[in-house]
């Protein structure tokens, strides 16, 4: 089977700014990958090139199967995108905002397909309250279960949990586990090394404008030696790697 997605040699710049500098990248299907990465690292230009919003200077990249450049309309029918902040409406309920979203997408039974996904991610109970009265953690639930109306075999998710409180930040990590479980394709961008230790199945790491580490987190850890101290073994941390690998001194810019 071809990968969900699948990157070579891609170029990107703006002005005398190389961001992009030849990204490589394979994603399996049904897999979550974190793309982890600095400020200034270029990981939502290569989430906007893949779910076709941005054009790549040179290079080719393929999203279930689907060219990018040449098949948008049917990349942007597989694909769902949910960006750094929820894109929900505070003024409607719940399950107003779900109603909406499948009715925006032509499908039957907007209403059972509301509730079922409000049952799936925790959220019935508050279903029928207005979206501006909820925490951050269950908009965040809601705009992922938004995404996931029309059955998108890839999703990606631009740093899903930016501004969260502890708290809410799991509730993200449980209803992102959830999508995975179905099935689905999941590419997750996040500066938190953390979040990339729970959820990821493989991590890439983006620096200096291509892919330099790319494995799963026991592979990582295998890039540095364990620290010994007292006769009792240390095995370097996701943190220790990220930071030996980009380097600790490295500038950091706005993200693009």
């Amino acid at each position: 089977m071809t990968a969900a997605i699948s990157v070579r040699d891609l170029r990107k710049g703006y002005g005398d700014l190389d961001v992009l500098r030849g990204v490589d990248l394979d994603v399996e299907r049904g897999s979550i990958v974190a793309l982890l990465g600095s400020n200034g690292a270029g990981k939502t230009t290569l989430v906007r090139i893949l779910s076709t919003l941005l054009d790549a200077d040179s290079g080719t990249a393929s999203v279930d199967g689907l060219d990018v450049a040449t098949r948008g309309a049917d990349v942007r029918a597989a694909i769902s995108l949910t960006g750094q902040f929820a894109a929900v409406d505070e003024v409607l309920t719940g399950r107003e905002n779900l109603v909406l979203v499948a009715r925006l997408r032509h499908l039957p039974e907007a209403g059972r397909i509301a509730d079922e996904l409000l049952d799936r991610f925790s959220l019935a109970d508050a279903g029928g309250r207005r979206v501006a009265t909820w925490s951050g953690g269950m908009r965040r639930r809601l705009d992922i279960a938004m995404s996931l109306i029309g059955d998108p075999r890839v999703i990606f998710l631009d740093e899903p949990t930016t501004g969260l409180d502890p708290q809410a930040r799991l509730e993200v990590w449980q209803a992102v586990r959830e999508v995975a479980s179905q099935g689905t394709t999941v590419l997750l961008t996040t500066q938190y090394l953390d979040e990339a230790e729970q959820l990821a199945d493989r991590i890439a790491i983006l620096h200096g404008g291509r892919i330099i580490v790319d494995g799963t987190l026991a592979d990582l850890k295998a890039l540095l030696p364990p620290a010994e101290v007292e006769y009792v073994q240390k095995q370097p941390t996701l943190e220790d790697v990220f930071l030996a690998v980009v380097g600790a001194g490295s500038d950091r810019g706005a993200d693009r």
